[in-house]
């Protein structure tokens, strides 16, 4: 007859670690804020405004910066815009504060990184376009003296970015982007995550030969899987080379509405889990703003910024005794300027002790026309309906942990 095996005992069950263990990098300076280094996973977004409009990139900075944007990254197509950088900068200490500033430089930008170099806090390049040259429709292959070749020309075009960022201890980040690999790149290693992260390693090499290590990494692909293998050989070609440069986070043209959102979110959120991950942008076709939230969301999920209150609510089923999207809706309303809290909105007795355990409070419906408030696992007043969400606020104000909106 089988029967069933004695279970373990708790005490003796393996210790399953529920902690995300950050991979170890340095920190990187970008003016007030610090990339890397164990700091908390840093915010990131990029104005559309064209950077020669002085007063609406300046808006646009401040709208950003004060729905949690860390650091705002500008673009720098031409000299013109790099020097508009300089009024862009002045302007926001002078009606509102300073912001850590990030320039995108491309096309052949060496005299462009030059002069936006002075102006803000930190420089992107991408390797394949940073020394751009047009692809030849009849070539076959490189021979390893071309490689060398174009390899010392980019040294000689990045090397006084380099020490100009250096020696004002400003950053870097170096930028790949999967679908503008060069043209060298793509004979040797094809278009490949290998290509992106032997991109990444080329420029990495010349900034530690001129001393300089204040540099971000990033590996963007617009399809998930590519930008997931990118990030992980890096990080294993990285520690087998002794680097411990801390990585930028995105899936590139992410597209728009809830699928872009789910797109960023499998790529950025797969990673993060898995300890890779110091900054990240989610890269959406809508208003910038759009993208903060959903960064936060991100972070606060996998519990590593604790930003807003996390809400515990069940799915609703027969035995629930109230409405509990309208009632989920409702304490969400009322509660969702403060931060660091957990509120669990259960429909039921059945899924509200055990589940909510963790919550700080919780709201419970246990018979009809009455709500159970409790702080923890301890119920500590039965309230009606009508007046559940009021006397929620209540118990958290007497609690000194309410602020008002």
């Amino acid at each position: 007859m089988q029967t069933l095996s004695t279970p373990q005992r708790a005490a003796t069950l393996p210790a399953f670690d529920t902690t995300i263990h950050r991979r170890q990098t340095r920190p990187v300076r970008v003016a007030n804020v610090t990339i890397g280094g164990g700091y908390p996973v840093v915010v990131q977004s990029m104005i559309n405004e064209d950077t020669l409009d002085i007063n609406g990139s300046v808006a646009a900075i401040r709208r950003l910066h004060e729905i949690g944007c860390e650091i705002v990254r500008v673009t720098v197509p031409s000299m013109a815009h790099a020097k508009a950088l300089a009024e862009i900068k002045e302007k926001l200490a002078a009606t509102y504060q300073s912001v850590p500033l990030v320039a995108d430089v491309h096309h052949n930008g060496m005299k462009i990184a030059l002069e936006v170099a002075k102006h803000v806090d930190k420089v992107r390049i991408n390797p394949g376009l940073y020394v751009f040259e047009k692809p030849k429709a009849n070539r076959s292959e490189y021979t390893e003296a071309e490689f060398e070749e174009i390899g010392e020309k980019i040294r000689e075009t990045l090397e006084p970015l380099v020490i100009s960022l250096r020696d004002q201890g400003k950053a870097m980040r170096i930028g790949v982007n999967h679908g503008s690999l060069a043209e060298r790149m793509l004979f040797t290693y094809g278009d490949t995550p290998e290509g992106m992260v032997e991109s990444a390693l080329e420029f990495i090499r010349i900034c530690e030969s001129l001393d300089f290590r204040n540099l971000v990494i990033s590996l963007k692909a617009s399809r998930v899987p590519v930008m997931l293998a990118a990030y992980r050989l890096m990080v294993r070609r990285m520690n087998q080379l002794g680097m411990d440069y801390p990585l930028h986070l995105g899936v590139t043209e992410a597209g728009d509405g809830e699928y872009g959102r789910i797109k960023s979110t499998a790529g950025i959120a797969t990673l993060l889990a898995e300890g890779i991950g110091d900054t990240i942008r989610v890269s959406l076709t809508e208003a910038p703003e759009k993208e903060i939230p959903v960064c936060y969301s991100i972070l606060q999920a996998l519990g590593l910024r604790k930003t807003m209150v996390e809400y515990v609510a069940c799915p609703s089923c027969g035995r629930t005794l109230f409405n509990l999207e309208e009632v989920l809706h409702k304490v969400r309303e009322a509660t969702k300027h403060l931060t660091g809290l957990d509120i669990a909105v259960m429909g039921c007795i059945v899924n509200g002790p055990g589940e909510m355990a963790d919550a700080d409070y919780g709201y419970v419906g246990k018979q009809a026309g009455y709500i159970a408030l409790y702080r923890g696992k301890e119920e500590i007043k039965r309230v009606p309906e009508d007046k559940g969400v009021q006397e929620l606020i209540n118990l958290i104000k007497a609690d000194g942990r309410w602020v008002d909106p």
